[in-house]
């Protein structure tokens, strides 16, 4: 089942991309903490973004969130191992398609699974970065999408 997140899914949100970002930056796991994570969803991602998840029997298995102001940023978009492959992601992604004609995302360059996903699905690199702009001082890649016809 696909909805719209509200407030009170902030800590399942939140444990989720907690999992969903170790799992794919182990090097980065444990930068953050528990109560850094809930604070930022609480106060930076539900307040800004549009935020909906997939559920698979009551348990939250992915989330985007997306700012749809003057066009898309996608702000976050995770799904937790166990679910890789199942098109959970793809449905997450066709909802910010659906409601933006342009999205614009940041990724890690050595998220090479994240990369694939977005490339196989339009998105096209615009920009790499030597990091230094970003908390994590990672190495990043700006992704673009733009609906056919616009």
């Amino acid at each position: 089942m696909l909805r719209q997140l509200a407030l009170a899914d902030m800590d399942a949100a939140a444990r989720l991309h907690r999992v969903a970002f170790d799992h794919a930056m182990p090097r980065l796991a444990g930068l953050y903490t528990p109560d850094e994570d809930r604070w930022f969803y609480r106060e930076h991602v539900f307040t800004t973004c549009r935020v909906w998840g997939r559920f698979d029997h009551d348990q939250l298995s992915g989330l985007i969130a997306f700012n749809d102001f003057n066009d898309g940023w996608i702000e976050q978009l995770y799904v937790v191992p166990a679910a890789h492959g199942r098109g959970v992601g793809t449905e997450l992604l066709d909802i910010a398609k659906g409601a933006c004609g342009r999205l614009e995302l940041w990724t890690f360059q050595r998220n090479a699974r994240a990369r694939r996903f977005y490339e196989a699905r339009g998105f096209v690199l615009v920009e790499q970065t030597d990091g230094a702009r970003n908390e994590e001082k990672e190495p990043d890649a700006r992704y673009l999408w733009t609906r056919a016809g616009r």
